[in-house]
């Protein structure tokens, strides 16, 4: 939390810093629009700071402490729509978009930031280990969930726990294609999170091409990619799979028969490449786990508990 308090402009700081100790832990995001008030998202909610308007001037101090006043060094970023900093804090951009050749090539005149403060949760997937790991094998595991229901935390802490080992699981090699910087958080290609000893990581890495880069190059035997979706990410998987490589995967999602009628995920359902659905919402708050299926769909356990 420190490392986005010294990003932001002081004044909106010091503002945030006067919350309540249980609202500041339940901080998600700070979104600053230009022209706009500050918002904060506090568990799932709104809050808006309507004294503090977001200026052409706060844009610009933003702006240069991402880039440590260069905007040359952030070229890819610009690209790519987002920044990761220290703490794996991602910061969301948007803006006036330049086009070549019906490809984006970066972000110019920025006016909104979406600044996701990345908390690590040891231990979210501790009570799923038995549905993971049975048998001496880890089980190929798609996370379901909409946005922010915490499927990244739990694919964090399943890396974590796999690398480091908790019995009677044992340490695991474990390759993270991380095409968000968003798992690991890495800055100049270094995890800002607690992983273990066996992690190996790709960076701002498209996940089908990444999850074959791993496979070649770092043996991994158990490989974890988020937001699965695109057809290109289904191909890999299938490859991944013929390859005997564990995967454990998320996707969007509401539930296990939504995903079901997604056309490229579908694909994957037919070969079975699943043995375990885990289901997480928000109804109550990120990270409630909502039920759990097997390879076949059929429900296994209901847990609604929070990871």
């Amino acid at each position: 939390m420190d490392d986005v308090l010294a990003l932001i402009p002081e004044h909106i700081a010091k503002e945030i810093l006067q919350l309540p100790a249980h609202l500041l832990d339940q901080l998600e995001e700070i979104r600053c629009r230009i022209e706009r008030p500050v918002e904060l998202v506090l568990g799932g909610k709104p809050r808006f700071l309507d004294k503090l308007i977001f200026t052409f001037q706060d844009a610009r101090a933003l702006l240069g402490k991402l880039s440590q006043y260069s905007l040359y060094t952030l070229e890819e970023e610009l690209k790519r729509g987002y920044v990761t900093i220290s703490g794996g804090h991602r910061i969301g951009l948007a803006g006036k978009v330049i086009t070549e050749e019906s490809q984006v090539k970066r972000i110019r005149d920025v006016s909104s930031f979406n600044i996701r403060v990345a908390r690590q949760k040891l231990g979210a997937a501790h009570s799923m280990m038995p549905f993971l790991y049975q048998e001496h094998r880890w089980y190929n595991t798609l996370i379901i969930g909409p946005p922010q229901a915490g499927k990244t935390t739990l694919l964090r802490d399943i890396a974590r726990i796999a690398s480091q080992g908790e019995a009677p699981i044992p340490s695991t090699k474990v390759g993270i294609v991380d095409e968000r910087s968003e798992i690991a958080g890495c800055v100049k290609g270094v995890p800002q999170h607690a992983f273990g000893p066996r992690i190996d990581v790709l960076d701002a890495c498209p996940k089908p091409e990444g999850m074959m880069m791993l496979i070649r190059s770092m043996s991994p035997e158990l490989v974890i990619v988020d937001e699965i979706g695109r057809q290109e990410d289904s191909h890999a998987l299938l490859e991944a799979l013929n390859a005997g490589v564990n995967v454990i995967a998320s996707a969007h999602g509401y539930s296990y028969e939504q995903i079901l009628r997604r056309p490229n995920i579908h694909v994957l359902m037919e070969h079975r490449l699943f043995d375990r659905f885990i289901v997480l919402s928000r109804q109550r708050g990120p990270g409630v786990i909502e039920a759990i299926y097997n390879g076949e769909g059929s429900l296994i356990s209901q847990k609604r508990e929070f990871v």
